[in-house]
């Protein structure tokens, strides 16, 4: 069974109203995904220790605890993958999904197929980074990385990422020494409906080199190719 097949994957539905898990679950369950439900981020909690569903889809607005205060408490004890819902385009909310560990992010109103899309392209990247763990990479003295763990070692402190940090700096460093397209780096962080995303990869590029820069205004590992992409610097040479 591998995480690209939708047979016998749980999804769990997040969301207040009754009406959008019924049409949710249906599109679902018709595409071969087990479906779970939960009406709020309390609830969210629970289903996820207790089902460990292979994917969650949450939405933003909910009343008592929202969507970015309940990933929030979700990404304290577990990675399943989510996708956010949101009434909302704007890049900041996106931003702050994704800062707080989100997948990926989908806005309202959407076609089934677009989010049973998004499921499969999330399942996918997942399995892709659950099969990519690797030994301790040592840059240099000052800078170590370990993928399996999601942090670096910065002159000694231990520092870890978010997520959406995890997937950016593995794609750089597994093009150590390249240029990377912003457009393909955009495409394999968050996947191809982002290509375009620009302003959002710069974000990102820029919390990278404030955790792992000894200077952030005059970068040694990370490397803007003005107007084409970004490189990571070539270690293994």
């Amino acid at each position: 069974m591998t995480g690209t097949s939708s047979e016998k994957l749980r999804i769990l539905i997040v969301d207040d109203e009754a009406r959008i898990r019924r049409l949710e679950r249906m599109n679902l369950e018709l595409e071969g995904f087990e479906v779970i439900e939960a009406a709020d981020g309390f609830a969210a909690l629970d289903r996820v220790r207790e089902d460990l569903p292979n994917l969650v889809v949450m939405d933003v607005a909910m009343p008592q605890m929202d969507g970015f205060e309940t990933l929030r408490l979700l990404r304290e004890v577990s990675s399943v993958p989510v996708i956010m819902v949101t009434v909302k385009a704007e890049v900041s909310d996106r931003i702050q999904g994704l800062d707080l560990g989100a997948d990926d992010y989908i806005t309202k109103p959407f076609n089934p197929q677009e989010l049973v899309s998004r499921i499969r392209a999330v399942l996918r990247r997942t399995e892709e980074r659950s099969g990519s763990t690797q030994e301790l990479i040592r840059v240099d003295d000052g800078l170590s990385i370990d993928f399996e763990r999601r942090e670096v070692v910065v002159n000694g402190a231990r520092i870890k990422l978010r997520p959406t940090e995890y997937r950016l700096l593995y794609h750089l460093v597994q093009n150590a020494g390249r240029i990377v397209p912003r457009e393909l780096l955009m495409a394999r962080v968050w996947g191809p409906e982002y290509r375009d995303e620009h302003q959002l990869l710069r974000v990102y590029i820029t919390y990278l080199r404030q955790k792992i820069e000894p200077d952030p205004g005059h970068p040694r590992y990370i490397m803007n190719e003005r107007g084409v992409g970004y490189s990571f610097v070539d270690f293994k040479h």
